[in-house]
């Protein structure tokens, strides 16, 4: 079907969606077309509903201006920039289930790749600086970023709501790719799903779930894994003290009431680790070790059941899977705030404690007594938090799996970050520009040739499923570490003797 006469025809710049025309532009062979609703607006009715269809509109739709996020606030952050990361969330809204598209102008039937981003559920973007697709469509990939609700309106279980409706919108994000990408130069038989920490989270419960069959054949998770998601009893506690905080009953009919504005100053209390909030298992475990109250739950049409557990029953199998995990992930929020260097003995067992029935095990597991407790809590929570859990996972996938492992080290602050939680994103993204800077996350001079690699591998994996390491089993532990470009037989960690 042919453009509008009133619409500028340039190649990608002007396409047509099932719900409208949209117009978009063209730079250096790039198209870019940014803030596509994928859903209707989650605002009034449709606040606490699964994702609704878009309502179509007449003419063409602006697709050059990338539109609000989910409601959020940033805390500030020390020593270094976390914008870049994930993005500044200022921009208020309504219509924010949405999404970018980066395409090569003159693409045709190419690999396509859909971002989901990070930020504890709770916070995070399509449009942070770091992750911009620019890269990937000179490389001859169609890239995809999209939003999705966060904290109590996308994760909190509220009993009278649908669950996981964060995840939902993922499918219906997935879903409009399936029926539209087609439209601007991509394969919807060749889609690579990818992302990191909270998005890599959300990916790894989507390769578990019965109801992502078919919408994409790849995935990419990226310090992240299906251990951090919680049963919807235990996520029920959350809903009830946020409701006696916001003084309302704990219901649909009571959340609606609230505001963002309101629901955000009632998830930021509480978020603080005192008094805090109980959301222990039977056994003891916090699976999210404190990170973020708001996490998928299991026991619904979405996560029958523990991700991993549904992969031991095959699920997925047919999605060949990229996992890996960096190898200082917890430097990023215990260096710059200096927990790393200061934390006593006696609060580092009491912090591990609140998600671990044997903290003192755990950390001595890690080197208590030997060295400091605060080395020794940093690197017995990368372990238990990101890199066992992640490696446990790969094992579950009865799909062709492989590893990786992200070691090259950030000398900012003072040489401490090295390889912390989000480190590999400007690789990935070939974004080293917005990372580095006496306070970017990189320092002054990450290596360009890294971030070729790097980005190349992504690119190929997600072109037809290629890597030049052998795969990961529980017998064969093969994880390549990116920054050295070697494959080794890694031992199993302490970790997996604390982590059930």
């Amino acid at each position: 079907m042919s453009a509008p006469a009133n619409l500028d025809p340039a190649p990608h710049h002007v396409r047509r969606t099932a719900a409208g025309w949209v117009q978009g532009f063209c730079r250096d062979g790039i198209c870019r077309l940014l803030g596509i609703p994928y859903a209707a607006p989650p605002s009034g009715e449709n606040r606490f509903r699964e994702p609704q269809p878009v309502e179509p509109w007449e003419g063409v739709r602006d697709a050059t201006r990338p539109g609000p996020s989910s409601y959020q606030k940033l805390r500030a952050f020390p020593e270094i920039d976390i914008v870049p990361l994930i993005g500044d969330g200022l921009e208020r809204g309504e219509d924010f289930l949405a999404l970018n598209i980066w395409a090569p102008q003159d693409a045709s039937d190419r690999p396509v790749m859909v971002w989901i981003h990070g930020g504890g559920f709770v916070v995070g973007s399509k449009d942070a600086p770091i992750s911009d697709g620019t890269s990937f469509a000179r490389s001859g990939v169609v890239c995809v970023a999209i939003n999705y609700r966060l904290g109590i309106d996308g994760f909190l279980p509220i009993p009278g709501i649908p669950t996981n409706l964060g995840l939902r919108d993922m499918l219906a994000a997935l879903k409009w790719v399936q029926d539209n990408i087609a439209q601007f130069g991509g394969d919807p038989a060749n889609v690579t799903v990818f992302g990191e920490s909270a998005g890599a989270m959300a990916i790894a419960n989507l390769v578990a779930s019965p109801l992502a069959e078919g919408l994409f054949r790849r995935a990419i998770v990226g310090s992240g894994h299906g251990r951090m998601v919680r049963n919807i009893q235990i996520a029920q506690r959350l809903v009830r003290k946020l409701a006696r905080i916001l003084k309302i009953e704990p219901t649909a009919d009571g959340f609606r009431t609230i505001s963002p504005e309101r629901g955000w100053a009632a998830m930021e209390k509480v978020s603080k680790p005192f008094p805090g909030i109980d959301l222990r298992d039977e056994e003891g475990h916090e699976p999210v070790f404190g990170i973020s109250r708001f996490v998928p739950v299991y026991g619904d049409d979405v996560l029958p059941e523990k991700p991993v557990d549904l992969l031991n029953k095959g699920v997925g199998k047919d999605i060949d899977l990229l996992i890996g995990t960096n190898s200082e992930e917890m430097n990023l929020y215990f260096v710059p705030t200096k927990v790393r260097t200061r934390i006593p003995s006696f609060l580092a067992k009491w912090l591990v404690g609140k998600s671990h029935p044997d903290a003192r095990t755990a950390l001595k597991s890690y080197g208590l007594g030997e060295k400091k407790a605060g080395h020794a809590m940093t690197d017995a929570m990368t372990d238990m938090v990101f890199r066992w859990p992640a490696r446990s996972f790969a094992e579950a996938h009865r799909g062709r799996t492989h590893f990786y492992e992200f070691d090259w080290r950030s000398p900012a602050c003072g040489g401490e970050l090295g390889a912390c939680h989000g480190m590999e994103l400007p690789f990935v993204f070939k974004t080293l520009d917005v990372a580095k800077g006496p306070h970017g996350i990189a320092g002054e001079d990450p290596p360009e040739a890294l971030a070729d690699r790097i980005h190349q591998l992504w690119v190929d994996f997600a072109t037809d499923g290629s890597l030049p390491w052998p795969e990961f089993d529980a017998r064969n532990r093969n994880v390549h570490l990116l920054g050295s470009d070697e494959t080794i037989h890694e031992p199993v960690m302490p970790a997996a003797a604390l982590i059930p």
